[in-house]
């Protein structure tokens, strides 16, 4: 028998948790209600602890600390929020909205790692790459094309052209505020000194890891809902 590589065996865990991941969060999804609302605050709680974590390594004077745990507070309340109320309206745009971040996640991997090419913040993260988010971009279009259908009432009467413009403005957006999240949390962890920022989560680090570009999508959406109110 081969032996396994430390790769192929921190790959393997890797997906596991993905899978669990996506099934847990898939399932509350689906049920919507209060198992929804519970597991997004289970999730929002578990990303405020690591957030708070990380602030206690660079933040020393207690008002910096102080105003880093009413931001934290803000910040996830709001996205929290928007994720609920989403779900409370329409299952569909929910869906379609997830998918879009996770597509920037998936397209900004495969384009980065294929291409390559200059990095955007290396200061800040130098893994992340220009070709990375114009495949994010990408990605993140397609998966709001697809889930049109579903969730624009005007889809049987727009053209090609319409299709494509809408979902290349929504893929660009959510992209760009989904990457300036990323940046966000990776900023907070140069500062703090971390690579991760908590190890709840096999081969993938903690919770504010896996939903820093969703967190920071959220915000935005629960923001815009606020002053269209």
């Amino acid at each position: 028998m081969a032996a396994t590589t430390p790769g192929q065996s921190d790959l393997g865990v890797r997906v596991i948790s993905a899978v669990v991941m996506v099934a847990v969060g898939g399932l509350a999804l689906w049920l919507g209600g209060w198992p929804f609302a519970a597991f997004v605050t289970l999730v929002a709680a578990g990303v405020f602890w690591e957030w708070w974590g990380l602030v206690l390594r660079f933040a020393t004077r207690p008002m910096s600390r102080i105003f880093w745990m009413a931001a934290g507070i803000a910040y996830l309340l709001v996205a929290a929020v928007a994720l609920i109320e989403l779900r409370k309206d329409s299952l569909a745009v929910a869906c379609q909205l997830l998918l879009m971040v996770i597509a920037v996640d998936v397209g900004a991997y495969f384009a980065g790692r294929t291409i390559g090419g200059p990095k955007i913040a290396p200061r800040i993260s130098p893994s992340k790459t220009w070709a990375g988010l114009a495949g994010g971009v990408v990605a993140a279009s397609v998966a709001h094309a697809a889930m049109m259908p579903l969730t624009d009432p005007d889809f049987p009467t727009l053209d090609l052209g319409a299709i494509a413009g809408f979902s290349l403005l929504g893929g660009v957006l959510v992209a760009a505020i989904a990457q300036f999240g990323d940046f966000f949390e990776s900023r907070m962890k140069r500062k703090a000194g971390v690579k991760d920022s908590g190890s709840l989560i096999p081969g993938h680090g903690g919770l504010f890891d896996r939903v820093d570009g969703l967190v920071a999508v959220l915000f935005v959406v629960g923001l815009l809902t606020g002053l269209s109110q």
